[in-house]
C-alpha cells in the first residue's frame, strides 16, 4: 500500500509565497508510482489540505489526518518546506515528534539553532568554522551608529536574525544609512544581525546523510549584477547561478568537506544547503545554513543534484525512505 505524504507548505513569515513554490517543486519531484502526495498549507491557526480540485480540507491537528466524504485519511510522513516560522525554527518539528510523525528535515535543536543566525554563527564558532563578525540588537535596544562602524567596518548587511529568502535585508554603505536599515529588519522580526562585509566568490553547497550514506553535491556560484543575493535575484532571475562552481578541485573539496563537518556539529537531517563566501586570499566564510533550502524546479538542491548526475527523484526517495524504515523497525 502506498505511503501518504504530507508536503507541509505556507508559514507566518513572508517567506510563505516562496515556501508555495517550493512545495510544487516537490511534487514534481517525489515518485507518485510509490506515494500519494498531498499538499498541506498551513497559515496561523488555519491548517488545511489542499485536494485535486482544490477544495481545502482542515487538517485534524490532533493527529495531523483529514476526513473527506466521512473517511478519514492519515499522513505517515511529512515533508517540511516552510521557510520561516513554525516549520524552519523548530516548531513544527517539535509538534510531529510529539505526535510521532516522522518528517524530512532537521529536528527541534538543529533548527532552532540554525534559525537564529547569531546563536548559529556564535555555536559552529566554536567549532572553528569561520564566520563574519557581527552585532545582534533586540527590539527596543540601539547602539550607536559610529560604534557599529567602528566594531564592523563599513558596508555592513543589516538583516533579520530569524528570517530569510532576504526579505528585510540591507546592504549599508553609509553610516546614515543604519537607522532606517535597522528599522526595516526590525519590521520581519524581534531580533536583528548587523554583520560585516565580506567580498569575494559567493557560492552555496548542498548534502544529505542516509542509512550510513553521504551525499555532497557539486558547488554553485553564485553571480548577481544587484548589491547582494537579493529576493529578486533569488527568485525572480536577477542572477546567474553556476553549477559546478568555478574554482579549483581543491577549494571545491575543502567546502564540501566543511559542509559535510557542520552537518555532523549540528546533528542535521535531511537536506541542508551551506552558503559561502570565498576570499581573495583563499579563505572561505561560512553565510549561512538553509534547514529547509528552496525547491523550485530551478532552486540551488534541484540545480546541484542535476550536476552530480542524480535522478531528484532518489534523493526524495532518500529522504523519505530514510524515516519511514526507522518508524518500522
Amino acid at each position: 500500500m502506498k505511503k501518504n505524504i504530507a508536503i507541509v507548505a505556507g508559514g507566518d513569515s513572508s517567506e510563505v509565497v516562496v515556501s508555495l513554490k517550493s512545495a510544487d517543486g516537490i511534487y514534481s519531484f517525489i515518485d507518485k508510482s510509490t506515494y500519494n502526495l498531498y499538499v498541506v498549507i498551513l497559515k496561523k491557526g488555519d491548517w488545511s489540505v489542499r485536494l485535486g480540485d482544490n477544495q481545502m480540507v482542515p487538517v485534524d491537528k490532533n493527529d495531523f489526518s483529514f476526513v473527506k466524504d466521512g473517511v478519514r485519511t492519515h499522513f505517515d510522513f511529512a515533508y517540511i518546506t516552510i521557510h520561516g516560522t513554525p516549520g524552519e525554527n523548530g516548531l513544527l518539528q517539535g509538534y510531529f515528534d510529539l505526535i510521532g510523525m516522522p518528517y524530512s528535515c532537521c529536528g527541534v535543536l538543529a533548527s532552532s539553532i540554525t534559525f537564529n543566525k547569531f546563536v548559529c554563527n556564535n555555536y559552529l564558532k566554536s567549532f572553528d568554522v569561520n564566520v563574519a563578525d557581527s552585532i545582534r540588537l533586540f527590539k527596543g535596544e540601539s547602539m550607536a551608529d559610529d560604534e557599529i562602524v567602528k566594531r564592523l567596518g563599513l558596508p555592513v548587511f543589516v538583516k533579520p536574525n530569524d528570517g530569510g529568502s532576504s526579505f528585510g535585508v540591507t546592504k549599508v554603505k553609509e553610516i546614515g544609512q543604519l537607522k532606517e536599515a535597522i528599522s526595516k529588519a526590525f519590521d520581519e522580526g524581534q531580533e536583528v544581525l548587523i554583520e560585516s562585509f565580506i567580498s569575494g566568490t559567493e557560492v552555496t553547497c548542498g548534502c544529505y546523510k542516509v542509512n550510513g550514506k553521504e551525499v555532497v553535491f557539486p558547488l554553485t556560484e553564485v553571480v548577481t549584477s544587484n548589491e547582494f543575493f537579493d529576493f529578486d535575484a533569488k527568485y525572480n532571475g536577477q542572477v546567474d547561478e553556476i553549477t559546478p562552481a568555478r574554482i579549483s578541485a581543491e577549494m571545491t573539496e575543502k567546502i564540501q568537506r566543511e559542509t559535510l563537518r557542520i552537518y555532523d556539529i549540528l546533528g542535521a537531517k535531511g537536506i541542508i544547503r551551506v552558503d559561502y563566501i570565498i576570499q581573495a586570499n583563499g579563505e572561505a566564510k561560512m553565510l549561512d545554513i538553509n534547514t529547509t533550502p528552496g525547491m523550485t524546479v530551478t532552486s540551488f538542491i534541484p540545480q546541484q543534484v542535476r550536476a552530480a548526475g542524480l535522478d531528484i527523484k532518489d534523493v526524495m526517495s532518500d529522504i523519505i525512505s530514510n524515516d519511514l524504515n526507522k518508524v518500522r523497525k
